[in-house]
């Protein structure tokens, strides 16, 4: 039996490495689990997911030569929740953005820029920062040859 790429089988884990877990499917057929399709988390240790023998759920990501079939675990799973975000995310001694004073006005927004000015301002851009980079650079030379006694 040919498996289709998107499918979803059960299958039973026959054997893990270091790298993932190789799973047979119902039809006999063995993939592998690569340990980054193992859970939505970061797996370090594929020993405290899996063991020999688990049943698990698996969704067929890629077949190739050789009847080689890449499998996942992590895509029959649920997605992960994300966790809320604090309204104030840690700005406890100022008031909501809106409610703030502004001593000064915003900037009116600036007309678009044409090609040569476009490309004038990332000129200009461009060689400060090659000067700042040229003289961080320089100084460190200089540092270096004064602990060498140069």
């Amino acid at each position: 039996m040919a498996v289709e790429v998107g499918e979803i089988f059960e299958g039973k884990v026959v054997k893990i490495a270091a790298f993932g877990a190789f799973v047979q499917l119902e039809s006999g057929e063995t993939g592998l689990v690569h340990i980054s399709e193992v859970a939505n988390t970061y797996v370090t240790d594929i020993n405290e997911h899996l063991k020999v023998g688990d049943k698990v759920k698996v969704m067929v990501v890629s077949t190739g030569d050789g009847g080689r079939i890449s499998l996942s675990i992590k895509r029959t799973l649920p997605p992960p929740e994300r966790a809320e975000r604090p309204a104030n995310r840690g700005y406890q001694n100022h008031s909501p953005r809106e409610d703030r004073q502004h001593s000064a006005p915003a900037p009116a927004p600036k007309a678009p820029l044409t090609p040569a000015e476009a490309f004038e301002e990332r000129l200009s851009h461009f060689m400060q920062e090659s000067k700042k980079n040229l003289a961080s650079s320089s100084l460190y030379a200089v540092k270096k040859n004064r602990r060498r006694g140069g």
